[in-house]
């Protein structure tokens, strides 16, 4: 998936979570956060609409689970999770995520992430 810049979506249902984890991307040119949501449902349709090349997911979400996204849109991007859970790790390691972040993510995690992209691909 090498790239100058990659395409992002911010799913979390918490308002000031996806504020912050915008803000720290903004730290890096090669994301551009291109749509957010707060719901699972609103997810499918954000990324329908943008095709982005990674998603920053939430797994526990009032409504639904993280993991549901996949059975609502094509599973084309590469997907990092973003949660306070750790204990969903083992499902998580099912869509084979570019990242695994605990919140309160720290900018060194993330930017582990971000260099990790250039890596090739992870999702199946």
């Amino acid at each position: 998936m090498k790239r100058q810049r990659y395409s992002a979506v911010i799913v979390d249902d918490e308002w000031l979570i996806r504020s912050e984890l915008r803000m720290l991307l903004g730290n890096f040119p090669s994301i551009k956060v291109v749509g957010e949501a707060g719901s699972v449902r609103e997810a499918a349709e954000v990324i329908r609409r943008t095709r982005p090349d990674v998603v920053f997911l939430d797994i526990q979400m009032p409504g639904g689970s993280g993991f549901q996204l996949f059975d609502l849109v094509e599973f084309d991007f590469e997907v990092v999770f973003v949660t306070a859970y750790p204990q969903y790790r083992d499902e998580a390691l099912r869509y084979r995520p570019r990242g695994y972040l605990l919140k309160p993510v720290s900018v060194r995690d993330l930017s582990e992430v971000i260099e990790g992209l250039d890596k090739g691909p992870g999702k199946p």
